[in-house]
C-alpha cells in the first residue's frame, strides 16, 4: 500500500512531509527525496517556503499536493475566507488538495466552540463547492469535537490530523474514525524523536534491521495511518519514505499497540498544554 484514497476519492500518497519550523532549503530537500504530499499551516509561517521551493524545483505545482490549516485566530466564516485567500497567495496556486481547521476551539474559556466550527467549517464548504479545495478536514479533533461537525455538514470531512505514534496511539480515536471512513494522519508520528529509545523500539528495529524511526513510521502505516514526518538529513528523508520493504508481525503490531504510554507532546484540545 503505498497511498491512501480518501473518501471523496482523492489518492494522497502514503507518507507526506511535515514542514513545522522547517524552511525552503530543506523542503526542496525533501522534494528531491521523493515527497509529493507537504503539510502546512498558516501558524507555521512556512507557506511560502513551499511555494519557494516548488518553484526552485522545476516541476509544476500539480505534480504535489499541498495541505494547510486555519489558525485559532482564523475561525469564524469571514475570516475564513479571508485566511484561505492569504494562503493561497502565499502557496503561489489557485487551489488547495487539502484544508483544515487547526484546532477545534480558539481557547478554552470559549464555550460556544461547537458553533464557531460550524460557522467556520460553513465557509470551508463554499471554498471546496467552488473548486478550490480538494478535500477537507480538521486537525486535533476529537471524536465528540468532529461529531459537531459531520452530523450538521454538507460535506464530510475526509482528513483528520493528531498526535499518533508508538506510546500514543488515541485507540478509540483511530477507531471511531476509521469507521466514519475519514483517513488519520499523524503528525508527530516519531514523538519528535523521544519514541526511538523506548526499549520495544530499539528491540524491533534490531529484529528488523531498520531504523527505530522506521519502526514507528511503519507502525503507522499498519495502522491505515498516514504518517507526516520531518527530516533535515537527506538520507533520513529518504529512509523515512521508503517504509515498504518490511512489514511488521502481527504480535510485534500488538506490542506496539499495547506499550505504555510515551512521547506524549503534551497537547489536549481541552486542556492547558502542559
Amino acid at each position: 500500500m503505498k497511498s491512501f484514497t480518501l473518501n471523496n476519492g482523492l489518492e494522497l500518497p502514503a507518507i507526506g512531509f511535515g514542514t513545522y519550523k522547517t524552511s525552503a532549503e530543506i523542503i526542496f530537500r525533501a522534494i528531491a527525496a521523493g515527497y509529493k504530499y507537504f503539510d502546512t499551516a498558516s501558524f507555521y509561517g512556512t507557506e511560502s517556503c513551499i511555494a519557494q521551493a516548488i518553484e526552485q524545483s522545476g516541476e509544476p505545482r500539480e505534480k504535489f499536493l499541498i495541505a494547510s490549516k486555519l489558525w485559532k485566530t482564523q475561525m469564524g466564516y469571514e475570516n475564513v475566507k479571508l485566511a484561505f485567500e492569504e494562503t493561497l497567495e502565499n502557496l503561489k496556486t489557485h487551489y488547495l488538495d487539502v484544508y483544515m481547521i487547526h484546532w477545534p476551539r480558539p481557547d478554552l474559556d470559549n464555550l460556544d466552540w461547537k458553533a464557531l466550527d460550524l460557522e467556520t467549517w460553513r465557509a470551508m464548504e463554499e471554498i471546496y463547492f467552488a473548486g478550490k479545495v480538494r478535500a477537507l478536514g480538521f486537525s486535533n479533533f476529537l471524536p465528540y469535537h468532529a461529531e459537531n461537525i459531520i452530523k450538521n455538514s454538507r460535506v464530510m470531512p475526509a482528513v483528520a490530523q493528531l498526535e499518533f505514534h508508538p506510546g500514543h496511539t488515541q485507540t478509540f480515536a483511530l477507531n471511531y474514525f476509521r469507521e466514519k471512513k475519514i483517513l488519520l494522519q499523524a503528525w508527530s508520528p516519531i514523538a519528535r524523536g523521544r519514541v526511538v529509545e523506548d526499549v520495544l523500539v530499539k528491540e524491533l528495529a534490531e529484529k528488523y534491521r531498520v531504523s527505530p524511526s522506521k519502526i514507528c513510521l511503519r507502525f503507522c502505516l499498519q495502522e491505515g495511518v498516514m504518517p507526516l514526518p520531518k527530516a533535515s538529513n537527506f538520507e533520513r528523508m529518504r529512509e523515512n519514505l521508503n517504509c515498504f520493504d518490511f512489514e511488521l508481525e502481527p504480535e510485534d503490531l500488538s506490542r506496539l499497540e499495547n506499550m505504555p504510554p510515551v512521547g506524549w507532546g503534551g497537547e489536549h484540545p481541552d486542556r492547558v498544554r502542559i
